[in-house]
Order: structure tokens, then sequence, then C-alpha cells
């Protein structure tokens, strides 16, 4: 497995496996064999509902914590931001039955995002969490938040895809020090990914899926994945991906796939605002 090494010289792994819409009832089951599979990085979100169910996996493993590399996200938090932060990161950490966090992510752009931001980096100062970070931050609201604060994050996590490259804001991250992580790796299937003509073509070439493809993609521009699946074989599908290697052409190939948009919606939405930020966890 491939590493990231984030700018506090924490080592990420490259490919992980991540949580988002698996139901309460099945992650515990999922995340076990997902482990047992080989994956060490594991992400989830207050928001998922489902990080107990990932901490019993973690309990059950037999896996040293210490080989674990494990992400949860803070929700938006009403005021006063930074109490109410430091007490939504006790609470997931208590679902998780976990210590430390290794990696805390704001989930949103949204609310008293400095508030949050004070209380993360208090947390992080302790090393309660070994690195901190954000999400769906696009490049305006990255560099005012690494402006204004004394802690640069360390990943930024946001749709990358295929079709929505985002290579453009790599680049931006890349020259701050911040590690750009992918949601929706797979796009959820849209735009006939699993069937595209040019993905299959190249997946057929080195004898892997267009999934296998579109990771090594991703890992090869050395973006941080988080592929999710509830089936064993897919999972080891998923994380056999570093025993070959795209060529420029094929690389250059699917750059042409960029539409340069989301595919699900856009932060800077004032509707997303409102549906996105109204929102608050039953907890």
């Amino acid at each position: 497995m491939d590493d990231a090494t984030l700018n506090n010289g924490l080592e990420m792994p490259l490919l992980g496996f991540g949580v988002y819409q698996i139901p309460p009832e099945q992650t515990e089951q999922a995340v076990t064999e997902a482990l047992a599979a080989g994956y060490r990085l594991l992400d989830t979100a207050a928001a998922y509902g489902n990080e107990e169910a990932v901490g019993r996996a973690i309990k059950s493993s037999g896996v040293p914590r210490e080989d674990l590399f494990v992400t949860t996200k803070l929700w938006i938090q009403d005021a006063p931001a930074e109490e109410n932060t430091e007490r939504a990161f006790e609470t997931s950490l208590a679902k998780l039955g976990l210590d430390y966090l290794d990696l805390y992510l704001m989930h949103q752009p949204y609310g008293d995002v400095y508030g949050q931001w004070r209380a993360m980096e208090r947390l992080y100062g302790e090393g309660r969490a070994k690195a901190i970070g954000v999400a769906n931050f696009y490049p305006d609201r990255l560099v005012d938040l690494i402006l204004n604060n004394d802690v640069t994050p360390a990943v930024n996590q946001i749709e990358t895809h295929p079709f929505f490259q985002r290579t453009a804001d790599q680049a931006l991250m890349r020259e701050h020090g911040v590690q750009i992580q992918s949601w929706g790796g797979f796009a959820e299937g849209r735009n006939d990914l699993f069937t595209n003509p040019l993905l299959s073509g190249i997946g057929e070439a080195h004898g892997k899926s267009v999934a296998q493809v579109v990771l090594r993609w991703l890992t090869q521009r050395h973006v941080v994945a988080i592929p999710k699946s509830v089936r064993a074989e897919r999972m080891a599908e998923n994380i056999d991906v570093f025993d070959f290697e795209l060529t420029g052409d094929q690389m250059a190939a699917i750059a042409t796939l960029d539409t340069g948009t989301s595919l699900f919606f856009d932060h800077r939405d004032p509707e997303a605002a409102r549906l996105l930020g109204t929102r608050r966890l039953d907890v």
C-alpha cells in the first residue's frame, strides 16, 4: 500500500475504505471484511450515523490501533461553535471507542467555520487528533481558512472522479501543502461510468476492471481514495490496484472525460448552502 505524507509528516494510506451510505446494521460486517482484505484507512463521519458500528469492527478485528488510520468528520455546530465542536469530537471518539483520531475533518464549509477550526486546532495541539482537515472546501474558502488561522488543513476531501477531476484544485492544494482526498470516486456510477468505453478499454489492456482503473488513476495522481462496498469480493478487487500503472497516454485520455462540473451539488450554490447549512444531527 502506498502512502501520502501529510504536511505534519503523518503517513496516510493512499487507498482506504469509506462507509458513506452503508446502513449502520451492515457497517460492522463491511468494515470487518474490509480490514480482513487489508484496508487500514477507515473513513466515517458523525453525519453517516455508523460510527459505533465502525468502532465495534475495529475492536473485534485484532488489528493493532497503531496500524489503523481512522477518520471521522465534524458536522456543522451551533453557537458556541468552539464548545460544541469539542463536545462533538468527544461524542465521535466515544462512539468509535478510540482514544484519538488520526484525522478529524470539518465536514462542510458552513456555519462558524472559524470557531470550529479553532477548537479543532486545540484538539490537534493536544494530540487527540493527529491531523485535522476539511471537506468540500472550494479554493477560495480553503485559502481564506489557511490565511486566517495557525494550522493549515492537512487534507481537503472533495468530490473527485473522472467526470470532475479537480486538477486545478489539486495544484492549489499542493502549493499550500494540503493533501487532496476524493469522495465519490466512482461518481456513484453516474454517466454510465462502469460501462464507459474508454475506461473499459484501458481496463482490458491491463486485465483490470473499470473500478480498478479509476482507483489506479486516482492514486497515480496522488489522490487519496476511499471506495465503499458491502461485498467482500469487490473490496478485494478495489484494493488490488498497485500492481499496474497507467501510461501517460492513458492518463491523458482519461483527462478528456472531465466535464469540470459536479455531478452531485455545488457547495457554492445558495440552495446547497441552505439545505446543508441548516441541517443538524439528532444526537
